[in-house]
C-alpha cells in the first residue's frame, strides 16, 4: 500500500520531469532546426563545441553571474537581518511578519511592469530619489538600460524586492526553534545583537541557510522574467540593444523560439544545468564551512 500511494508522484515525475530532461539531452546532440526540416541527423558534440566560440553565450553568462551576485548576496543578508528583527518582541508583530511576504505573493509580471516605470529614464522615481541625494538629477538622469551595471542593479532590485521577504520568513521559522535561554546566556556574557546573530543564530539555522542558498542559486542562474520584461522590446529577447542584460535563459529562448535552432538551444540548456550544479555545490561547501566555523 505505501508503494501504491507514492506511484502517482513517480509517474508524474517521469512524464513531466525525467522524460523532458532526457529528451532535451537527445535534442542537444542532434541537428534540429524548425526553419529547415531537412537539416537533421546526429551532430554529436558540435552544438556544445559551438558554445565555446559563441560570444553571445559568454556575454549572457557574464550578465547572468553579474545579476546573480548583485541579487543573491544582498537578498540573503537582508533576509537574515529582517528575520532576526522580526524574531524579537515587536508591536504589531503579526502585521510585520505578514507584510514582508506581500512582495512574494505579488504577480511577478505586475511588479516588473511597475519597476519598469520606477526605473524610467525620464520621470522615473529611482532617478528622482537619487536626485534628492545629489546623484544624477533632472539634468543628468541615469539611463538604467544604457549599460550593464545600471541594468544589473535595476534587475537585481526587482529580484531582491520579491524574494527577501520569502527568505526572511524561512529564517524566522527556523529561529523560532532556538531556545531563548541561549540568547539570554549570550547577553549576560556581553554579546550584542549583531554578535548573537552571527555566533548563535546563523550556525543554529544552518540547514535552512543551505536550503535558501541552493534555492537562490538555482533561481538566480535561471533568471528570465525580470530581464525579459525589463526590455522595452521584450519580444526580441535580446536583453537590451547590445545584450546589456541578456541572461542565459533569455538566450536559450531566443535561440530556440526566435532563431528556431532547437539543437543549439538544447545544448545551452544542458550547459546551464551543469553550471547550476557546479555553482550550487560550491555555494553549499562555502556555506557549510562558514557556518561551521562560527560555532
Amino acid at each position: 500500500m505505501p508503494y501504491l500511494m507514492i506511484v502517482p508522484f513517480f509517474l508524474l515525475f517521469a512524464i513531466f520531469g525525467l522524460f523532458p530532461l532526457i529528451f532535451n539531452g537527445v535534442v542537444a546532440l542532434r541537428n534540429w532546426r524548425l526553419d529547415d526540416p531537412t537539416l537533421t541527423g546526429w551532430a554529436g558534440f558540435a552544438n556544445f563545441s559551438q558554445l565555446l566560440q559563441d560570444g553571445d553565450f559568454w556575454n549572457a553568462l557574464y550578465n547572468t553571474f553579474g545579476i546573480f551576485v548583485l541579487s543573491t548576496v544582498p537578498q540573503l543578508f537582508l533576509a537574515l537581518v529582517i528575520a532576526s528583527v522580526l524574531n524579537r518582541r515587536l508591536r504589531a508583530q503579526t502585521w510585520w511578519r505578514v507584510s514582508v511576504l506581500l512582495p512574494y505573493v505579488t504577480p511577478i509580471t505586475a511588479s516588473t511592469i511597475v519597476f519598469n516605470v520606477f526605473f524610467a529614464r525620464d520621470n522615473g522615481m529611482a532617478n528622482w530619489a537619487l536626485g534628492l541625494l545629489g546623484v544624477g538629477g533632472a539634468d543628468h538622469p541615469i539611463d538604467w538600460r544604457a549599460d550593464k551595471l545600471h541594468a544589473w542593479i535595476a534587475i537585481a532590485t526587482m529580484v531582491n524586492w520579491k524574494w527577501i521577504g520569502y527568505n526572511a520568513l524561512l529564517y524566522l521559522a527556523a529561529m523560532q526553534s532556538i531556545p531563548r535561554d541561549v540568547y539570554e546566556a549570550a547577553a549576560l556574557d556581553g554579546a550584542g545583537w549583531w554578535r548573537q546573530l552571527w555566533r548563535i543564530t546563523v550556525p543554529m539555522i544552518r540547514p535552512v541557510v543551505l536550503f535558501t542558498v541552493v534555492l537562490s542559486t538555482i533561481g538566480g542562474l535561471q533568471l528570465f522574467t525580470e530581464p525579459m520584461l525589463f526590455d522595452l522590446n521584450a519580444q526580441a529577447a535580446t536583453g537590451g540593444a547590445n545584450g546589456e542584460w541578456q541572461t542565459i535563459a533569455q538566450l536559450i529562448y531566443k535561440v530556440g523560439w526566435k532563431d528556431l535552432n532547437l539543437g543549439y538551444a538544447g545544448a545551452m540548456s544542458w550547459a546551464l544545468f551543469l553550471i547550476i550544479l557546479v555553482v550550487a555545490g560550491i555555494n553549499t561547501l562555502l556555506t557549510n564551512r562558514v557556518g561551521g566555523g562560527r560555532r
